[in-house]
């Protein structure tokens, strides 16, 4: 049997998963409420903001390591057996918070969860960089990362729904049961890399072999990725490291933060929650989708990496700096904030993609999950610094906040045309 466009039905499974990522992570805050929220999992715990300030730190402390530890083991054990070790423990851990009596079982489980979950975005990067040209992998990119939005644009409406009808237990024993059954379809379709799948065309084969770089195109499976060390001893590897420190907050406000500021500011229950917070999600899908339309079509007339992927980044970043500024002195009515989250965030989506592409532009595919999962190691301990600040800060003002992150933006795409002066393979 032989399949054509195999490799988009290889990133569909993916986009799948990286919308039950967002699900599954997005529970708690959907859920948490406080202590006016009658059912919710503060009241019926009887936790705190601060409780949830630090659960969601444990979580991103674990999740950090995730990202290390999981590249490693993508780099490993390929993407294959990496997506069945990393869905399977993180669907037994959403499920298992179901069980939770208070801080310690959650925090448990949400540490398991942390780890797991990191998986899909060094495991992403990775497989895409196996399945795809150059030039289409932004696209790819864009399609994985809309997994992540379209899991946000469901979870609000989705899972008030299910908390209304039967309660925070039975959600997360429902939820967690879908990243258990994807494993199915995973291990059916993905029976190996596109050099040996048994269903790709040959048409499609060489297409993908031939645009791909000559380092990726000469590697077999036991070429041997490079260290950490050697990885960092080139300077283009740092326009991932420190971009992704000052951008990944910007995303991780708002995932983590956005629904308790309408519970905080607008007095909103989780049924209005639902009602709102899935809609900035919708202009994050669009921008992850156009971001790397947009930086494949840069690439095909210019034939130049660099170009493609530093304009597409330049223009992301004007769209967030705008709408985070617009946050500040526009934000008046729930309405204007959702809209001008809707800017942000798609803005962000636009950019992160290519962003996140970097690893599979600068080094074959033996390296690519390790970098992949240096960075969003790096990103997410900033955004554990942003988490134990923001509860403090937010008792005063969330204006800080955001000024903050709007002032991360120029740090964050400049780090990026700073230290990666022209993106093309190092692996001569």
């Amino acid at each position: 049997m032989k399949v054509k466009g195999l490799r988009w039905f290889i990133i569909g499974l993916i986009f799948l998963a990286t919308v039950i990522n967002y699900i599954d992570r997005s529970a708690l805050a959907i859920m948490w409420g406080n202590e006016n929220v009658e059912g919710s999992i503060s009241k019926s715990l009887g936790l705190n903001k601060n409780d949830y300030g630090n659960i969601l730190n444990i979580f991103m402390v674990f999740y950090a390591l995730g990202q290390l530890f999981s590249g490693k083991l993508f780099d490993k054990v390929g993407t294959r057996i990496g997506y069945v070790i990393s869905i399977g423990v993180w669907g037994l851990s959403s499920f298992l918070h179901s069980t939770v009596r208070g801080f310690l079982s959650i925090a448990f489980f949400r540490s398991t969860l942390g780890i797991s979950e990191a998986g899909n975005w060094p495991g992403g990067v990775k497989s895409n960089a196996e399945w795809f040209p150059i030039k289409e992998r932004a696209i790819a990119q864009g399609l994985f990362n809309a997994g992540a939005s379209i899991g946000s644009v469901i979870a609000p409406p989705f899972i008030a729904a299910l908390f209304v009808s039967y309660g925070w237990r039975i959600t997360f024993m429902i939820i967690g049961s879908f990243g258990i059954l994807w494993i199915v379809p995973w291990l059916f379709v993905n029976k190996a890399g596109p050099k040996k799948h048994p269903w790709i065309t040959q048409e499609e084969q060489k297409y993908i072999i031939e645009g791909q770089s000559k380092a990726d195109q000469s590697a077999t499976e036991h070429t041997k990725g490079l260290s950490l060390k050697e990885i960092l001893s080139y300077r283009e590897s740092w326009a991932i490291v420190v971009g992704r420190l000052f951008l990944e907050p910007i995303w991780w406000f708002f995932v983590g933060w956005m629904p308790i500021y309408l519970f905080d500011v607008y007095g909103f229950n989780v049924k209005e929650v639902g009602a709102f917070a899935w809609v900035p999600y919708v202009g994050a899908a669009i921008g992850s989708i156009a971001g790397g339309y947009v930086s494949g079509q840069i690439i095909s007339k210019t034939n130049s990496i660099n170009k493609g992927r530093k304009t597409t980044i330049l223009i992301g970043g004007i769209i967030m700096l705008f709408g985070l500024v617009a946050s500040v002195f526009f934000a008046t009515s729930p309405e204007r904030f959702v809209a001008i989250v809707f800017v942000v965030l798609f803005g962000f989506q636009f950019a992160i993609g290519n962003v996140q592409t970097l690893p599979s532009d600068l080094f074959s595919g033996k390296s690519v999950g390790s970098l992949a999962g240096l960075g969003g190691m790096v990103g997410v301990f900033s955004v554990i610094i942003m988490n134990f600040l923001v509860p403090l800060i937010a008792e005063i003002s969330y204006t800080p906040i955001f000024i903050a992150i709007a002032v991360f933006v120029p740090l964050g795409v400049g780090a990026i045309y700073y230290f990666a002066r022209n993106i093309e393979s190092v692996e001569k």
